[in-house]
């Protein structure tokens, strides 16, 4: 009979951890070799028993799951971390992802389902939560979000700057027409491509025609 897979439960609600360690109890494959309450102490008990698999809140006070998962998996690369949370906005999967989560599932998920996740995670095969996985390809394709007013990203000296590029000025012209340095203007358009998932200029002038930042009067 094969090794059990060594599992270490991270979450800050004791309630949580008992209910997720009770059940994977319940899979003769499965093992819970410890818990931690907070990031700091993951990472300390991640490299005292170099377990297969983290279970990994993103959400705790002190050291986050993101900053927990980065130190984590330099201090035990062996590790695979699954992100165990409420959470499915931008703003959370890219960086947990960025700093080392192999998996990322919401805690909607089946029991059944999470110790599908364990099982893939120590296999080194990933598990997304499909709303998850559809932002992750949206960002793999250079797709930019969907919210309904996507400028509310940009400040309003951006917006200027992005209303120029649509008008066909180059950084010079639009350095001139706003007094500031073409560094200046550099700088504001890669922030113009960065937050709305653009690729270049060109298709920044043809999105700000599209989304009406631009008019033909």
């Amino acid at each position: 009979m094969s090794e059990p897979i060594t599992v270490l439960l991270v979450d800050d609600h004791a309630l949580v951890r008992q209910g997720v360690r009770a059940f994977l109890e319940t899979q003769g494959d499965i093992s819970v070799v410890a818990e931690a309450e907070g990031g700091e102490e993951a990472v300390r008990l991640a490299a005292e028993h170099a377990p297969d698999v983290a279970l990994m809140d993103l959400i705790m006070p002190g050291m986050d799951g993101v900053e927990a998962t980065r130190r984590l998996v330099a201090s035990s690369p062996r590790t695979n971390v699954v992100m165990l949370t409420s959470y499915h906005d931008d703003e959370h999967v890219f960086p947990a992802i960025r700093a080392g989560a192999l998996s990322y599932v919401l805690k909607e998920i089946g029991p059944d389902e999470l110790a599908d996740a364990v099982r893939k995670a120590a296999s080194g095969e990933a598990v997304l939560h499909p709303r998850v996985a559809a932002r992750v390809v949206r960002e793999l394709h250079g797709a930019r979000r969907t919210e309904p007013n996507v400028f509310h990203d940009l400040s309003d000296r951006e917006l200027e700057v992005l209303k120029l590029i649509a008008e066909g000025l180059h950084n010079s012209e639009i350095a001139g027409r706003l007094y500031v340095s073409e560094k200046t203007v550099k700088s504001h358009v890669s922030n113009i491509l960065s937050k709305l998932h653009l690729a270049d200029r060109t298709q920044a002038a043809v999105y700000a025609w599209r989304q009406g930042v631009v008019r033909r009067d």
